[in-house]
């Protein structure tokens, strides 16, 4: 079979599959499963049960002692019930490690 035929049969199985709407499924995980697993849910099912606060609580607490830096965002640490607030400055990472019930700053490091 000659090359550009067998370059057009190609080009038209592609095209008709793009027309056709073939949809191939990827593995996800369920909502459900995303809500209860993770940082994120970790610590929105702490929050609920009213064993921490929230993570606005805790930045309304930091970010104005960290004036001049740019927040990156928080992680939370379940097994710690401690928040960890990234920042940078003059590009150099700061951290700072705040308890999830007080909101009572327990590490910074430089």
């Amino acid at each position: 079979m000659p090359a550009f035929v067998s370059r057009s049969l190609l080009a038209g199985a592609l095209g008709a599959l793009v027309l056709g709407g073939v949809c191939v499924s990827m593995p996800t995980k369920s909502v459900h499963a995303e809500e209860q697993g993770g940082e994120q849910g970790q610590a929105r099912k702490a929050r609920k049960a009213g064993n921490i606060l929230s993570i606005r609580q805790i930045e309304q607490i930091v970010l104005p002692r960290m004036s001049g830096m740019q927040y990156l965002g928080p992680e939370y640490d379940p097994a710690a019930m401690a928040y960890r607030l990234k920042f940078i400055d003059d590009g150099k990472v700061y951290f700072v490690d705040v308890d999830a019930r007080t909101g009572r700053i327990i590490g910074q490091s430089r």
